[in-house]
């Protein structure tokens, strides 16, 4: 062979080389460069994410779930009322689930945060924290909310654990305990017959004058119900259990338990972002069927209602996992 047709062929040879190794750096600088489209991203992995998880994973469908890890009763010592885990902690009902759920292999869980989402010609595009891009056909929103704790000492080491807000998940183990309701008017009286039930030894302290109507006046009187009329300074507490509240005067009275009803807000503004409404309470408006006023986008969990519970967070979850498989199946037919 010719020393010149030697050379060309050498060329060649290291040409044929090098393409395929620069395509692999490329891969690698560049994960996303390719796109894979989902059939479904669930931005939220806890009890109402996972749920809908399992179900789109049991009908084949290709799933992402983008969860921040911040469960709303993370800071509740265990979880009651939700029937074969009752008592359990909730990290560990958590953990067991995603075990279960990723046992579908069509199912994937990354730890990040959505930051945004949009519609776009082949579906919706979430973008998040780490910079990360996911595409996929469906949207499912199950980010909870977030609570708005009132500026009082001692209350946000107390909450979840002797300060409450749910006489279903957190009442019978205050059952016949001196208790508390910190709230007024309406929203105390909604609330003021379930704690009764639960414990004669109720107390409404309405931080300031007390904003009943005659007829409700009546019948918390009738009951025995005490109002104080004061602001409280500081909840006193061991390790998470009330022990006494301080009032604004200088006065205390002990407790063993306190209800409150707090205001809220959204984990994120993405559902508002792509176009879906909000009740008057600040829920994610939603059917029957979890499903939003944009058309592949649902909506489950603690963020769409005010029955907050693992038990209907996980029913809520198994509905929009089966709705939204449901509509996909009919897109594809």
């Amino acid at each position: 062979m010719k020393r010149r047709e030697s050379i060309k062929l050498s060329a060649l040879a290291l040409t044929a080389i090098a393409i395929p190794l620069s395509v692999s750096a490329i891969t690698k600088l560049n994960p996303m460069r390719q796109k894979q489209i989902f059939d479904v991203i669930i931005i939220g992995g806890s009890y109402s994410g996972l749920s809908a998880a399992m179900t789109l994973g049991r009908s084949l469908r290709n799933v992402i779930i983008i969860d921040a890890g911040k469960p709303c009763n993370r800071d509740t010592p265990h979880s009651q009322n939700f029937i074969t885990q009752d008592g359990e902690k909730p990290n560990i009902i958590s953990e067991k689930a995603k075990k279960q759920v990723l046992a579908y292999n069509s199912v994937k869980l990354v730890s990040d945060t959505a930051i945004n989402a949009k519609k776009v010609t082949d579906g919706f595009r979430v973008n998040t924290q780490s910079g990360t891009t996911y595409n996929a056909k469906k949207i499912i929103v199950a980010t909870g909310v977030k609570d708005i704790l009132p500026e009082i000492k001692g209350l946000k080491d107390t909450w979840a654990k002797s300060v409450i807000h749910c006489p279903y998940c957190h009442g019978y183990e205050f059952k016949n305990k001196k208790t508390a309701i910190l709230s007024n008017g309406d929203k105390a009286y909604h609330l003021i017959p379930l704690v009764h039930n639960l414990s004669k030894q109720l107390t409404i302290i309405t931080q300031g004058k007390h904003n009943f109507s005659a007829e409700q006046l009546k019948n918390i009187k009738k009951n025995d119900i005490s109002i104080v009329e004061k602001d409280i300074l500081e909840i006193e507490h061991q390790n998470g259990a009330v022990k006494n509240v301080i009032y604004k005067d200088g006065s205390t009275e002990d407790f063993d338990a306190i209800y409150v009803q707090i205001d809220f807000k959204q984990h994120t503004n993405i559902p508002q972002e792509i176009g879906c409404l909000l009740t008057d309470q600040g829920y994610i408006q939603v059917d029957d069927m979890q499903k939003t006023n944009i058309h592949g986008v649902y909506a489950c969990g603690d963020n769409t209602t005010r029955f907050r519970s693992v038990a209907n967070a996980v029913r809520s979850g198994n509905v929009a996992g089966s709705m939204l498989n449901m509509e996909l199946s009919h897109e594809e037919f």
